[in-house]
């Protein structure tokens, strides 16, 4: 299927437009993603339908904590990502073409039959995640068009490396996105993802302008991003560019993929990040990966009582009542 957002150049090149890679991309060769392909100076997508997973997830586990609380999404990937992290939890997926000399696989389905698998599964919203939603944007927005004509939502769980013009062709659709911001320099970026911080950033502002609902995840790799400063810094741009009211989850890291020879995150340097979102104004800040801490509950950033208590991706109890704490009154920021 020819693919969109892309343009012809001379000698049967083209360029893609999708990512911020921003691929030249000569005939007979594929992007950084691996899943589009330039055939004869048309660029084609090679993933449309194909989905590799198919799952109903509790909304929580994107993580999406303020959006729709203890509903149900209807989940799916197809492989690739025009990212090369290093510390991928999906690497299975995500870079099957990349460690398989351009292998694709998945199931075939229409945007019709993901639609209905959700509407009977009763789920309230679509999430395209697992791998990048990016690198198989057309069935996504195909998708998610007629999801939204069926009263369901829309989330990109992603890594925010999309360009403002597919982030244009998406937001009517797109109600909330979950984005990796995985660390706050340059260096990181390049060295173990093969991209450039300073895109995320911009597509995390532009997603607010649009007022598509955001929350952020940082996985907190030691001594790799767990840098005081640096988590500062990453707080600070969130709480002054992207809004206060943005939930930010940090995330403990397990040895996987090519990173296998850190440790985990010790649990106190979660406690220390959490501690540091909320000194710089964030007021939802939340750990994850490690069950049965405070920090997988929400509280009220004013009065301090707990409004909604986790149990992992379990929802125990709900007490926002009208998008108000019952016991201030304040404003609590979500889609409830």
């Amino acid at each position: 299927m020819e693919a969109l957002l892309y343009e012809h150049l001379a000698d049967k090149k083209v360029k893609c437009n999708l990512c911020s890679h921003r691929c030249v991309i000569g005939n007979g060769k594929r992007g950084i993603c691996g899943v589009r392909e330039n055939r004869s100076g048309t660029l084609e997508t090679l993933v449309y339908g194909k989905l590799i997973a198919r799952h109903i997830d509790p909304v929580e586990k994107k993580p999406l904590f303020h959006f729709l609380p203890g509903s149900l999404s209807y989940s799916i990937a197809t492989v690739g990502c025009n990212f090369k992290c290093l510390f991928c939890q999906n690497a299975d997926i995500s870079q099957m073409p990349a460690d398989n000399k351009g292998l694709i696989t998945g199931d075939s389905f229409t945007p019709e039959e993901v639609v209905s698998s959700a509407v009977r599964g009763n789920c309230k919203s679509i999430s395209y995640t697992y791998t990048e939603p990016t690198v198989y944007f057309e069935f996504a927005r195909d998708t998610a068009i007629l999801a939204r004509e069926k009263g369901l939502k829309n989330i990109f769980v992603s890594n925010g490396y999309m360009t403002k013009e597919a982030l244009g062709m998406i937001h009517p659709y797109l109600d909330a996105a979950n984005v990796d911001l995985k660390a706050f320099t340059g260096e990181f970026y390049k060295k173990y993802c093969g991209a450039k911080l300073e895109n995320v950033m911009e597509t995390l502002k532009e997603m607010r302008s649009l007022g598509i609902f955001i929350e952020i995840t940082t996985l907190v790799i030691p001594r790799l991003n767990d840098d005081g400063a640096e988590l500062k810094k990453l707080a600070e741009f969130l709480a002054g560019s992207v809004g206060p009211e943005t939930p930010w989850h940090i995330s403990r890291f397990h040895p996987t993929y090519r990173l296998e020879d850190r440790p985990s995150t010790p649990l106190e340097k979660l406690v220390s990040a959490r501690e540091i979102g909320m000194k710089c104004g964030l007021k939802y800040v939340y750990t994850g990966n490690v069950p049965g801490e405070e920090g997988e509950s929400t509280f009220c950033y004013s009065c301090g009582k707990m409004l909604i208590e986790r149990i992992g991706f379990y929802v125990k109890r709900n007490a926002v009542d009208k998008s108000k704490c019952p016991h201030c009154g304040a404003h609590i920021d979500g889609v409830w």
